[in-house]
């Protein structure tokens, strides 16, 4: 557990937070947006199971790895000397781990899911945004 001087300075993490936050608007945005205005931007039919299917995907993938990140920074040893700028920014609940050092299962069933959740809007929105500017397979 970090203390004292060894803890980042306070203006250090206010870009996370930035990101963060802008990520969270975006996100909200797409889940609130008629289903056809984003079809229209994706250049895709309403009822494309693609236009879906290729979000959740993303989703799904950069979820699961975020997890496991979470995980790996609960689990890491205190020798590997983890970066915490580089943690705060692959795993934004490292935090937590910093100042309180939580316990294995609110780690599992809390803070790990809760870091899914963010870096699984962000495969989301990488998703629609491979939709929206890939170019389409002429066949």
């Amino acid at each position: 557990m970090l203390q004292g001087a060894e803890l980042p300075v306070q203006s250090e993490w206010v870009i996370f937070v930035i990101v963060l936050a802008l990520l969270g608007l975006f996100s909200l945005t797409l889940a609130v947006l008629p289903r056809s205005w984003i079809a229209r931007v994706c250049s895709k039919d309403r009822d494309d199971k693609q236009l879906f299917s290729t979000p959740f995907r993303w989703s799904g993938g950069f979820a699961a790895i975020s997890y496991l990140l979470a995980l790996v920074a609960y689990l890491a040893p205190r020798q590997w000397n983890l970066h915490p700028q580089l943690m705060l920014s692959l795993c934004p609940l490292y935090f937590v781990k910093m100042t309180i050092d939580p316990s294995l299962v609110t780690t599992l069933f809390l803070l790990a899911p809760m870091n899914a959740a963010v870096y699984g809007s962000l495969g989301a929105a990488f998703g629609y945004a491979w939709l929206a500017f890939r170019k389409p397979i002429s066949s």
